[in-house]
Protein backbone atom coordinates (compact mmCIF):
# COMPACT_ATOMS: atom_id res chain seq x y z
CA UNK A 1 0.00 0.00 0.00
CA UNK A 2 2.73 2.40 0.89
CA UNK A 3 4.40 1.53 -2.60
CA UNK A 4 1.07 2.71 -4.23
CA UNK A 5 0.75 6.15 -2.19
CA UNK A 6 4.07 6.42 -3.85
CA UNK A 7 3.51 5.74 -7.16
CA UNK A 8 0.52 7.96 -6.96
CA UNK A 9 2.42 10.60 -5.68
CA UNK A 10 5.08 10.36 -8.22
CA UNK A 11 2.69 10.38 -11.05
CA UNK A 12 0.52 13.43 -10.18
CA UNK A 13 3.32 15.48 -9.42
CA UNK A 14 5.18 14.72 -13.18
CA UNK A 15 2.24 16.15 -15.46
CA UNK A 16 3.87 14.28 -18.56
CA UNK A 17 5.67 11.60 -20.64
CA UNK A 18 8.59 13.72 -21.82
CA UNK A 19 8.89 16.74 -19.79
CA UNK A 20 9.26 16.04 -15.88
CA UNK A 21 8.35 19.56 -14.92
CA UNK A 22 5.94 19.61 -12.03
CA UNK A 23 3.01 22.09 -11.99
CA UNK A 24 3.16 25.43 -12.03
CA UNK A 25 7.17 25.35 -13.06
CA UNK A 26 6.54 26.25 -17.10
CA UNK A 27 5.20 29.33 -17.95
CA UNK A 28 1.75 30.02 -20.12
CA UNK A 29 5.04 31.56 -23.03
CA UNK A 30 7.26 29.15 -23.89
CA UNK A 31 10.14 29.91 -26.85
CA UNK A 32 10.90 26.51 -28.53
CA UNK A 33 14.44 26.13 -30.38
CA UNK A 34 14.92 22.97 -31.64
CA UNK A 35 18.17 22.46 -29.76
CA UNK A 36 18.83 21.85 -26.16
CA UNK A 37 21.87 23.30 -26.23
CA UNK A 38 20.16 26.64 -28.04
CA UNK A 39 17.46 26.27 -25.21
CA UNK A 40 20.41 26.42 -22.94
CA UNK A 41 22.16 29.78 -24.41
CA UNK A 42 18.56 31.17 -24.33
CA UNK A 43 17.80 30.94 -21.07
CA UNK A 44 21.37 31.35 -19.76
CA UNK A 45 21.96 34.79 -21.69
CA UNK A 46 18.75 36.86 -21.57
CA UNK A 47 16.89 35.00 -18.48
CA UNK A 48 17.09 35.74 -14.75
CA UNK A 49 15.78 34.06 -11.47
CA UNK A 50 16.31 31.11 -13.89
CA UNK A 51 15.22 27.24 -13.04
CA UNK A 52 16.20 24.12 -14.87
CA UNK A 53 12.94 22.91 -14.66
CA UNK A 54 12.83 19.36 -16.79
CA UNK A 55 15.80 17.57 -18.02
CA UNK A 56 14.19 14.21 -19.36
CA UNK A 57 15.69 12.29 -22.29
CA UNK A 58 18.42 15.97 -22.24
CA UNK A 59 15.33 18.16 -23.58
CA UNK A 60 16.12 20.82 -21.12
CA UNK A 61 13.40 23.43 -20.03
CA UNK A 62 14.29 26.37 -18.41
CA UNK A 63 11.57 28.92 -16.74
CA UNK A 64 13.08 32.85 -15.64
CA UNK A 65 12.20 36.57 -15.77
CA UNK A 66 12.74 38.54 -18.79
CA UNK A 67 12.46 42.20 -17.98
CA UNK A 68 10.19 41.36 -15.43
CA UNK A 69 8.05 38.78 -17.29
CA UNK A 70 7.97 35.13 -16.54
CA UNK A 71 8.92 32.99 -19.41
CA UNK A 72 9.99 29.43 -20.26
CA UNK A 73 12.26 28.08 -23.00
CA UNK A 74 12.71 24.46 -23.99
CA UNK A 75 13.84 22.35 -26.60
CA UNK A 76 11.07 20.98 -29.34
CA UNK A 77 13.74 18.09 -31.30
CA UNK A 78 13.83 17.93 -34.77
CA UNK A 79 10.80 16.78 -37.08
CA UNK A 80 7.24 17.33 -37.16
CA UNK A 81 6.66 14.06 -34.80
CA UNK A 82 8.99 15.33 -31.83
CA UNK A 83 7.80 18.87 -31.74
CA UNK A 84 4.39 17.30 -32.03
CA UNK A 85 5.05 15.61 -28.85
CA UNK A 86 6.63 18.08 -27.00
CA UNK A 87 4.28 21.37 -27.95
CA UNK A 88 0.90 19.34 -27.54
CA UNK A 89 2.39 17.78 -23.77
CA UNK A 90 2.90 21.62 -22.69
CA UNK A 91 -0.25 23.03 -24.23
CA UNK A 92 -2.06 20.26 -22.73
CA UNK A 93 -0.51 19.11 -19.65
CA UNK A 94 0.57 22.40 -18.48
CA UNK A 95 -1.55 24.76 -19.44
CA UNK A 96 0.94 26.80 -22.07
CA UNK A 97 -1.22 29.56 -24.01
CA UNK A 98 1.64 30.34 -26.71
CA UNK A 99 4.47 28.73 -28.05
CA UNK A 100 6.81 30.87 -30.56
CA UNK A 101 9.02 28.31 -32.25
CA UNK A 102 12.35 30.06 -32.96
CA UNK A 103 14.46 28.49 -35.31
CA UNK A 104 16.49 28.36 -38.73
CA UNK A 105 15.86 27.79 -42.20
CA UNK A 106 17.20 26.94 -45.48
CA UNK A 107 16.13 29.65 -48.05
CA UNK A 108 14.82 28.55 -51.03
CA UNK A 109 15.76 32.05 -53.38
CA UNK A 110 18.98 33.89 -53.31
CA UNK A 111 17.16 36.90 -52.58
CA UNK A 112 16.19 35.57 -49.28
CA UNK A 113 19.61 36.26 -47.98
CA UNK A 114 21.43 34.68 -45.16
CA UNK A 115 20.35 36.30 -41.41
CA UNK A 116 16.83 37.52 -43.35
CA UNK A 117 14.09 36.80 -40.55
CA UNK A 118 10.50 34.70 -41.11
CA UNK A 119 7.63 34.98 -39.43
CA UNK A 120 5.99 31.80 -40.47
CA UNK A 121 2.18 33.03 -41.68
CA UNK A 122 1.84 29.11 -43.13
CA UNK A 123 3.32 26.10 -43.18
CA UNK A 124 2.87 24.18 -46.28
CA UNK A 125 4.19 20.22 -45.73
CA UNK A 126 3.29 16.57 -47.41
CA UNK A 127 3.41 15.84 -43.43
CA UNK A 128 0.80 12.78 -42.49
CA UNK A 129 1.09 14.32 -39.01
CA UNK A 130 -1.95 16.90 -38.90
CA UNK A 131 -4.21 14.11 -40.84
CA UNK A 132 -3.18 11.25 -38.51
CA UNK A 133 -3.60 13.09 -35.12
CA UNK A 134 -6.68 15.07 -35.78
CA UNK A 135 -7.68 14.57 -40.01
CA UNK A 136 -7.13 17.63 -40.82
CA UNK A 137 -6.93 16.93 -44.81
CA UNK A 138 -5.40 20.84 -45.53
CA UNK A 139 -1.43 20.56 -46.79
CA UNK A 140 -0.85 24.49 -45.45
CA UNK A 141 -1.95 25.49 -42.21
CA UNK A 142 -1.37 28.65 -40.89
CA UNK A 143 -0.39 30.69 -37.26
CA UNK A 144 -2.68 30.54 -34.57
CA UNK A 145 -3.51 33.09 -32.70
CA UNK A 146 -2.09 36.51 -32.20
CA UNK A 147 1.58 36.10 -31.69
CA UNK A 148 2.20 36.27 -35.39
CA UNK A 149 0.41 39.99 -35.31
CA UNK A 150 2.54 40.67 -32.48
CA UNK A 151 6.10 39.88 -33.71
CA UNK A 152 5.19 41.68 -36.92
CA UNK A 153 4.51 44.84 -35.21
CA UNK A 154 7.49 44.16 -32.67
CA UNK A 155 9.89 44.05 -35.75
CA UNK A 156 8.56 47.18 -37.17
CA UNK A 157 9.23 49.12 -33.66
CA UNK A 158 12.54 47.89 -33.46
CA UNK A 159 13.16 48.31 -37.55
CA UNK A 160 14.02 44.79 -38.03
CA UNK A 161 13.71 43.28 -41.82
CA UNK A 162 10.84 40.72 -41.51
CA UNK A 163 9.51 38.57 -44.01
CA UNK A 164 6.19 37.26 -43.81
CA UNK A 165 5.13 34.18 -45.28
CA UNK A 166 4.89 30.80 -46.44
CA UNK A 167 7.58 28.19 -45.20
CA UNK A 168 7.94 24.83 -46.11
CA UNK A 169 7.87 21.97 -43.31
CA UNK A 170 9.79 19.09 -44.94
CA UNK A 171 9.80 15.30 -43.32
CA UNK A 172 13.21 14.92 -44.87
CA UNK A 173 16.26 16.25 -44.80
CA UNK A 174 18.85 14.52 -47.01
CA UNK A 175 17.04 13.66 -50.39
CA UNK A 176 17.77 12.47 -53.89
CA UNK A 177 16.51 15.83 -55.16
CA UNK A 178 18.29 18.96 -55.13
CA UNK A 179 16.92 22.97 -55.62
CA UNK A 180 13.56 23.77 -55.18
CA UNK A 181 10.81 20.66 -54.59
CA UNK A 182 7.76 21.31 -56.81
CA UNK A 183 5.65 21.15 -53.48
CA UNK A 184 7.49 24.14 -52.15
CA UNK A 185 7.02 25.90 -55.14
CA UNK A 186 3.45 24.92 -55.98
CA UNK A 187 3.06 26.83 -52.56
CA UNK A 188 5.54 29.68 -53.48
CA UNK A 189 7.39 28.63 -49.76
CA UNK A 190 10.50 30.76 -49.20
CA UNK A 191 12.38 28.25 -47.28
CA UNK A 192 12.70 25.10 -45.66
CA UNK A 193 12.34 23.57 -41.87
CA UNK A 194 10.77 20.72 -40.32
CA UNK A 195 8.51 21.80 -37.15
CA UNK A 196 5.79 24.86 -38.07
CA UNK A 197 3.26 22.51 -39.64
CA UNK A 198 2.79 20.10 -36.43
CA UNK A 199 2.87 23.26 -34.13
CA UNK A 200 0.37 24.91 -36.05
CA UNK A 201 -1.63 21.99 -36.21
CA UNK A 202 -1.64 21.37 -31.97
CA UNK A 203 -2.60 24.84 -31.76
CA UNK A 204 -5.19 24.82 -33.99
CA UNK A 205 -7.21 21.59 -32.30
CA UNK A 206 -6.46 23.34 -28.74
CA UNK A 207 -7.76 26.27 -29.41
CA UNK A 208 -3.85 27.92 -28.34
CA UNK A 209 -1.77 30.02 -29.95
CA UNK A 210 1.74 29.42 -32.10
CA UNK A 211 3.93 31.42 -34.08
CA UNK A 212 6.87 30.35 -35.90
CA UNK A 213 10.29 32.49 -36.16
CA UNK A 214 13.00 31.48 -38.43
CA UNK A 215 16.58 32.91 -38.96
CA UNK A 216 17.87 32.11 -42.22
CA UNK A 217 20.88 30.00 -41.75
CA UNK A 218 22.02 28.90 -45.38
CA UNK A 219 20.84 29.45 -49.01
CA UNK A 220 19.95 26.74 -50.44
CA UNK A 221 20.74 27.93 -54.44
CA UNK A 222 23.98 30.01 -53.35
CA UNK A 223 25.16 26.85 -51.27
CA UNK A 224 26.00 30.12 -48.59
CA UNK A 225 26.06 28.80 -44.85
CA UNK A 226 26.21 30.76 -41.72
CA UNK A 227 29.88 29.29 -40.05
CA UNK A 228 29.69 27.62 -36.90
CA UNK A 229 31.37 30.52 -35.28
CA UNK A 230 28.77 32.59 -36.43
CA UNK A 231 25.46 30.50 -35.69
CA UNK A 232 24.91 31.78 -32.05
CA UNK A 233 25.41 35.50 -32.70
CA UNK A 234 23.56 35.84 -35.46
CA UNK A 235 20.46 34.55 -34.47
CA UNK A 236 20.33 37.07 -31.45
CA UNK A 237 17.92 39.23 -33.46
CA UNK A 238 15.66 36.21 -33.70
CA UNK A 239 15.64 35.60 -29.94
CA UNK A 240 15.70 39.38 -29.07
CA UNK A 241 12.31 39.60 -31.19
CA UNK A 242 10.61 36.83 -30.03
CA UNK A 243 11.43 37.61 -26.49
CA UNK A 244 10.21 41.36 -26.85
CA UNK A 245 6.94 39.92 -28.24
CA UNK A 246 6.24 37.43 -25.58
CA UNK A 247 6.52 40.24 -23.32
CA UNK A 248 3.61 42.07 -24.97
CA UNK A 249 1.18 38.99 -25.38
Amino acid sequence: MRLFYLYCSLYFSIMSVHISANPGEIAPIVLMPGDPLRAKYVAENWLSELQLVSQTRNIFFYTGQYKGHRISVGASGMGCPSIGIYSYELYKEYNVDTIIRIGTAGSYHANVPLYQLINVEHAASESTFAKAAFEYEEDVLSYQGNAFDTIKQTAEGFDLSLLNGTIHSSDVFYSKHHGTPTFAQKHGALAVEMESFALFANARFLGKNAAALLTISDVIPTGEVISADARERSLKPMIELALESAILL
